[in-house]
């Protein structure tokens, strides 16, 4: 913040000093306390951004973590589909509350207060964005560890609202290996550094297969340049993960937590070093 600066302007100010930020956050509410808060996010679609949310959840759980999830996606909820979760959220005197996957997993989606599941959601930006702000304000979370929240692609109205409200740990973003797609993530890396937000570092999703023949991995996508973008940059690599045919499965089937996840085992330790949460 400028030594001259008054606070008066805040609002129409184009600085993002940590003063400005603490203005807009939210608090949490009385029935919810949460250790460390984890975006994740990619500016574009398609990248298995919610099926590595997921799994990391699901690795998170495993570790002894008390973990949910806040699905950022207003309008393409997928979260309670993966997790097989189709019971509703209720309000009460604590707030709405949130509801558990069957290994325990906080979860709040969209798709938990909609008629059905395939019901559109037919909003426009601001009040799409008031969607998010309310889980995180007026969801019952109760005590978790870390919270991660499952962000839409882009860099519209949610991801900046997330930014602006939720006082974050740290990002992951999600990539895979097309060019293209590295060009359009470092949109969400400019955003998050834009907005102060602290980067934990860069996931390469589909990155590689393994021939069920010979067991030499294979590059569908070509080979990335990934460790040219990560020093470009200046973020840390967090791993690359193969693609996986079997997860998509599972999400299907609504039996995510069933995924053996020990192939996130390194990504997940170096997540936590960057929250400082071992």
């Amino acid at each position: 913040m400028s030594q001259n600066c008054d606070q008066s302007q805040c609002s129409s100010c184009q600085s993002h000093c940590a003063e400005r930020k603490e203005m807009f956050q939210k608090p949490l509410g009385p029935k919810s306390h949460i250790k460390k808060i984890i975006s994740v996010m990619s500016g574009k679609g398609g990248v298995g951004k919610s099926s590595i949310t997921s799994c990391i959840a699901v690795a998170l759980q495993k570790k002894g973590y008390r973990v949910g999830i806040l699905d950022g996606d207003i309008t393409g909820p997928s979260i309670p589909k993966a997790f097989g979760v189709t019971q509703k959220a209720m309000a009460n005197a604590n707030g709405i509350e949130c509801v558990k996957t069957k290994t325990g997993i906080s979860i709040m989606s969209a798709n938990l207060i909609l008629d059905t599941e395939d019901t559109p959601v037919i909003w426009r930006g601001p009040v799409i964005a008031g969607a998010v702000k309310q889980f995180w304000e007026d969801v019952a979370w109760g005590d978790l560890d870390v919270l991660l929240i499952d962000m839409p692609p882009g860099t519209g109205d949610v991801p900046l609202t997330v930014f602006q409200t939720i006082p974050l740990d740290g990002a992951v973003i999600v990539t895979t290996p097309q060019d293209l797609v590295s060009l359009i993530v470092k949109k969400s890396y400019h955003m998050a550094e834009k907005m102060a937000v602290p980067i934990c570092g860069i996931i390469e999703n589909m990155s590689y297969m393994i021939c069920t023949d010979c067991g030499k991995r294979l590059y569908p996508f070509g080979k990335s340049n990934l460790s040219q973008q990560a020093e470009q940059m200046g973020i840390d690599i967090l791993g690359r993960l193969p693609i996986q045919p079997d997860i998509a499965a599972l999400c299907d089937a609504g039996s995510i937590e069933q995924k053996d996840v020990s192939f996130l085992e390194e990504t997940v330790s170096k997540v936590l070093q960057k929250i400082n949460l071992v």
